[in-house]
């Protein structure tokens, strides 16, 4: 019985466990299906379980790319070359990414190894990589060596000199510069760092100490931390504090730091000694004249000490004043007077983005990022304000790192944010939209829709597409003894640019081949389509979908030229005001009225009318954001009836859906 039982568990696991999906392939399930946003967390799931799958890591890395996250493949195909040093096309791709991330230095050594590949193919890519990448930094070394002979005190002449040394592998010319560069500019401490990296580079990890030491007590807490970051995990002996010494004589933290060493091991002359320097070189330094005071009492010398502590009184530091006045034998000082506690950066972030100084609330939210670099709330105010001032490359990054935060609601608004960005931050992006309603003019049903790629071209204010277009619908004529057509009937493409938005208005031209599904038209069943135009739209108040009820105001423009419409320039006008009811158990409605004009250049009677009315739009939460139903009631009136066949004013009830996404 007992094992029975036992085998009915063993086959309840085994079936659960063969039913649980596998993260890789539902992975590959989404890639195929190009949900790159589903796909990535996969990869990141199954490569927890499994983080030795090369393969695996690279296919990641390719999804990276597609979707335009240069940073983020380089580092899984370093991940896959490291799992498998052997695999040569994943070092090329990690080759190109490196050039293109500047990361130079790395990309010339993989193409320079790669040139010796036995793929021939290999072979020549990595042959022309290698020889981009050194033509210029040779030329460049030159050019700055040049300079530097002619005025050996150019600071900027030796730090480039330095980079595109370093870039090029020569250690011994880029140590050269990077230290002479820091002696012309004693204050910039990462060229320390610098320093102590190119020297571990050339296998000098004993002349890298020094400099690395010495940046890591420095004033600058960046260098500091990164040269920490090279160092020892041990903590340094006294001689090596003095080579840095040595090395950066003026470093007052390095010399405190190892003033209280000595003191710990019971050198209090030597520690004496550095103290005394210190309060030579740095007078307003209270806390070492405070120490050595207090050592040159300690052993009698009351004469030289009183001045020394004395000069210690000035500080603001409450504990060290109380140490120097018990020594001197002066009274306690009165408490001082109790102030109100100061707001931290992060409150008055909150206080300026409330008030709309944006500026001042992106200063205080970076402080308090230093102060605390896991605060997500922070991260998030950081996107937010980056977005307002229309900075959304550095917004995206912000609400990318606010995607990470364990707070679930906080997480699901960066994530939205994010994704609200990056299509237009990305390098290709697919948009596509529907709109099909049905007309009781008409008593027919129109669909329009389209389907556009787009590139991004840097930061040039335009982008080229290509495009597909849908115009139709169900009846195709208005019968009778002359019948109309009702629609283009037409699948059309074409391929144009567009500039980006400016206060809500873009302008767009195309050029494209119009293919009518439909058979019997005079004009033939292709024809060349030419259209372009300006579009415009803004909204105020409380939009649909939006966090709270109130009053919505919308107006949307378009003028378009069409070609096939002898050359017609018609201009379309939609204005919306109405009202936004709070949600009703995920039902998200607007009540509004219409009022809507059209108009053309050549006076044609069915480009020209004017229609108002009230109109109903609604959705529900649980549906895509973008997919909204309308019902609207309008009564219509021509402008111009000359050759107008039908009746100058009419009644229609148009009922439909507009859906749209992009990627």
């Amino acid at each position: 019985m007992a094992r029975a039982a036992m085998l009915a568990a063993l086959c309840v696991a085994g079936l659960a466990h063969a039913q649980a999906p596998d993260p890789a392939a539902r992975a590959y399930e989404a890639l195929r299906a190009r949900d790159y946003d589903a796909a990535v967390p996969l990869f990141l799931q199954a490569l927890r379980d499994a983080p030795a799958r090369a393969a695996l890591r690279k296919d990641l890395a390719y999804t990276y790319l597609k979707m335009g996250e240069t940073e983020a493949a380089r580092d899984e195909f370093a991940e896959v070359l490291r799992l498998d040093p052997s695999d040569e096309n994943a070092a090329l791709e990690y080759a190109f990414l490196c050039h293109e991330t500047r990361k130079t230095a790395e990309a010339r050594r993989l193409f320079e190894r790669l040139r010796n590949s036995p793929d021939a193919a290999i072979r020549a890519k990595a042959a022309e990589g290698f020889e981009n990448i050194d033509r210029p930094l040779a030329e460049g070394i030159q050019r700055w060596s040049e300079v530097v002979a002619a005025e050996p005190g150019n600071f900027s002449a030796r730090l480039e000199l330095a980079r595109l040394a370093e870039q090029r592998g020569l250690l011994r010319l880029a140590a050269e510069n990077y230290l002479n560069a820091w002696r012309l500019r004693p204050d910039e401490r990462s060229l320390l760092v610098d320093l102590g990296r190119v020297l571990q580079l050339d296998g000098r990890d004993e002349e890298a100490f020094a400099p690395l030491l010495a940046a890591s007590r420095g004033s600058r807490p960046r260098a500091a931390e990164e040269a920490r970051e090279m160092l020892p995990l041990r903590y340094p002996y006294v001689s090596e504090f003095r080579q840095a010494l040595a090395f950066d004589p003026q470093n007052i933290e390095l010399r405190r730091e190892l003033g209280y060493l000595l003191l710990e091991m019971g050198w209090r002359e030597e520690a004496e000694a550095e103290f005394k320097i210190i309060t030579e070189q740095a007078p307003k330094d209270y806390l070492a004249a405070a120490q050595l005071g207090l050592l040159l009492l300690d052993r009698g010398d009351r004469e030289a000490a009183v001045p020394l502590l004395q000069r210690a009184l000035e500080t603001t530091d409450e504990k060290l004043r109380k140490t120097v006045r018990t020594a001197l034998g002066l009274p306690p000082e009165p408490p001082p007077p109790r102030r109100e506690p100061q707001p931290g950066p992060r409150e008055m972030g909150e206080r300026s983005f409330r008030a709309g100084y944006l500026k001042d609330a992106l200063k205080y939210y970076s402080a308090a990022l230093e102060a605390d670099p896991v605060d997500f709330p922070v991260m998030m105010r950081l996107g937010q304000v980056h977005n307002l001032l229309r900075q959304d490359e550095h917004a995206i990054h912000w609400f990318d790192l606010a995607r990470q935060s364990p707070d679930p609601a906080l997480a699901a608004e960066a994530r939205k944010a994010y994704r609200n960005l990056r299509p237009g931050l990305a390098r290709f992006r697919t948009t596509a939209w529907l709109f099909p309603f049905y007309s009781t003019r008409w008593k027919d049903v129109f669909s329009y829709g389209q389907v556009k790629t787009d590139l991004r071209l840097g930061k040039l204010p335009f982008r080229p597409y290509v495009s597909l277009r849908f115009i139709g619908d169900t009846r195709g004529t208005t019968g009778g003894a002359l019948p109309q057509y009702l629609s283009e009937s037409s699948f059309i493409l074409g391929a144009g640019i567009a500039t980006a938005s400016f206060h809500g208005a873009s302008l767009w031209a195309e050029a494209g081949q119009a293919i009518s599904y439909l058979g019997g038209r005079s004009e033939g069943r292709m024809l060349p389509d030419y259209r372009g135009g300006i579009a415009f739209s803004r909204a105020k108040g409380q939009l649909l979908g939006g966090e709270a009820p109130g009053w919505f105001a919308e107006t949307t423009a378009d003028g378009v030229f069409i070609s096939r419409f002898n050359n017609d320039f018609i201009v379309y006008l939609q204005n919306r005001i109405g009202y936004t009811p709070p949600s009703l158990s995920g039902l998200q409605t607007q009540l509004y009225a219409n009022a809507n004009f059209t108009t053309d250049v050549k006076r044609e009677y069915w480009a020209n009318f004017v229609e108002f009315g009230p109109g109903l739009r609604f959705r529900w939460e649980a549906l895509p954001p973008s997919l909204v139903f309308s019902v609207n009631l309008l009564r219509g009136v021509y402008t111009n009836n000359a050759g107008n066949p039908r009746d100058p004013n009419f009644f229609e009830l148009r009922a439909g859906f507009w859906y749209a996404f992009s990627r």
